[in-house]
């Protein structure tokens, strides 16, 4: 079989597809043939990796993890002998990020606690694009108590086009708030598509200054410090960081907690993330079904094209997701 390794650190060129043993699955592994995969901001972070101190958690001079993919949708093909939710023929998918990764191949294999049934009105494309990103978009709009944007609410979303923000811009749609999309100038148009009430150009307006305030921002990659951004927050404003630099991050994680004594608004990086939570996967595929959630998927790319599809996310060409199809190849 197929899959996409990495033995360093590095762009999406230290990624190749190579020929491996196809796993066999033991005690409570399934063992799943790739229908669709989708690119992910995390992968890319895994790659260099992004933040820096997280080679502390992945491995200091080279990765632990040598397989690239965390979002997969497929097929059980085989089963071990523990397994008692699935069984061959049954349509899954799942985050594989907790889990040892490796969608971007052929053949996955990881335990059955990691999947969920792929809901009948789902296509595999449909279904890869959400474990990753659409839940980091529902859990940034929902605080550890529940609170969530109410009616009229203004929601600003930084990073409105990518992965996760298509998501967090109809989401917070959904949830009847005002929304301000920011994305560069070629992509306002999908942000507009997707509900957007306003958008911003974030290269012509840096949304910081423009005097205009929010009462919950969500931000997929950080490039302001909380100082800045808290000129932008209405009071018990909330802001929601999803990933940014180093200093970004360690400023989320120290000031935050600071800024919310001082003033009551709430500002930090989303430690609350519960990857690929059931009931938020359903609330996502109820949504989907009424039509107030649309997957974006802008490029498919076949298997042996992987680091192509990497590449394409990295340079920031992606308006929305990009799949990765290894069935799609003659």
């Amino acid at each position: 079989m197929r899959a996409a390794i990495r033995e360093r650190y590095g762009p999406p060129d230290v990624v190749s597809v190579r020929e491996i043993e196809r796993p066999v699955p033991a005690g409570d592994e399934v063992l799943v043939r790739v229908e669709a995969a989708s690119v992910n901001r995390a992968d890319l972070d895994g790659l260099y990796p992004h933040p820096g101190f997280s080679r502390l958690f992945l491995g200091l001079r080279a990765p632990r993890v040598r397989r690239v993919g965390i979002d997969v949708a497929g097929v059980v093909e085989a089963v071990g002998t523990e397994v008692t939710r699935f069984q061959l023929g049954d349509r899954v998918f799942a985050d594989l990020y907790p889990h040892g990764q490796g969608s971007f191949a052929d053949f996955v294999a990881a335990r059955e606690q990691a999947f969920l049934p792929i809901p009948s009105e789902l296509s595999f494309e449909t279904a890869a694009t959400l474990p990753h990103s659409a839940i980091l978009a529902i859990q940034g709009l929902r605080l550890r108590d529940g609170r969530t944007p109410r009616p009229g609410d203004r929601v600003l979303v930084d990073g409105a086009s990518g992965n996760v923000g298509p998501f967090a811009v109809q989401i917070a749609k959904s949830l009847g708030a005002v929304v301000t999309g920011v994305a560069s100038a070629s992509k306002l148009d999908l942000v507009r598509s997707l509900g957007a009430d306003h958008v911003l150009d974030y290269r012509a307006v840096d949304y910081t200054r423009t005097g205009e305030r929010y009462d919950w921002i969500v931000d997929t990659d950080s490039h302001h410090s909380l100082l800045e951004i808290r000129r932008a927050l209405r009071p018990k404003g909330v802001y929601v960081t999803l990933g940014g630099d180093g200093s970004r991050l360690l400023q989320a994680m120290t000031v935050g907690p600071a800024v919310r004594l001082a003033n009551g608004k709430r500002m930090g990086l989303m430690l609350w993330w519960k990857p690929f939570k059931a009931d938020d996967i359903a609330t996502l595929v109820r949504m989907i079904g009424d039509g107030s959630v649309r997957p974006i998927i802008d490029r498919r790319f076949p298997l042996s094209e992987v680091v192509e599809a990497l590449r394409y996310v990295d340079d920031g060409h992606a308006r929305g997701k990009v799949l990765v199809t290894p069935r799609g190849e003659a």
